[in-house]
């Protein structure tokens, strides 16, 4: 199969005995499980397995997922740790100046003088904070995702141009 996917969740434990799993939420869009049929598990480098969203519901800031013709401990547990993930073409359409953290990762930061700085390696998000974890060969640097430093975004060619103030590579 050649179509990307996007993780919306993760799990990590069975609950009960008919086939439920626990997952971490991993999307902005909770919402997003309304009316969810087809997903996919994903377990990086190993397997994948398509599956129908019977029923879920949010506990404790988590989703407990059920899906069909998963009804038991013993069929669910080989769940266990799979991304829950939806094709990339059936992902929630965001605002102009919107991104998603897999469409940062692995985009080249170079400064406005085109001096490369390193690579997204992951978006660290704290509250409403957004800060891109850039590494370059030596040293990883937190660099906040805003319109100021983050001059231009271009996410085809995997590219971020940034606007430095002075010193913030030096923490």
């Amino acid at each position: 199969m050649s179509e990307e996917f996007v993780a919306i969740a993760k799990t990590t434990k069975t609950r009960g005995l008919r086939g439920e799993l626990v997952a971490d939420v991993l999307t902005d869009f909770p919402e997003r499980f309304d009316n969810l049929g087809r997903v996919f598990a994903v377990k990086a480098g190993s397997e994948t397995h398509e599956l129908e969203l019977e029923s879920y519901f949010f506990q404790k800031g988590r989703i407990v997922l059920k899906f069909k013709n998963v009804d038991s401990i013993e069929k669910a547990e080989p769940l266990r740790d799979f991304e829950i993930c939806i094709p990339e073409s059936e992902a929630v359409a965001l605002e102009e100046g919107e991104y998603f953290d897999w469409e940062l990762e692995g985009c080249k930061v170079v400064s406005l003088t085109s001096q490369e700085i390193g690579t997204v390696e992951e978006v660290f998000r704290a509250g409403e904070n957004v800060n891109l974890v850039v590494k370059d060969a030596e040293r990883d640097y937190m660099i906040p995702f805003v319109k100021a430093i983050c001059t231009e975004v271009d996410i085809e060619n995997k590219c971020i141009k940034v606007d430095l103030p002075d010193g913030l590579l030096d923490f």
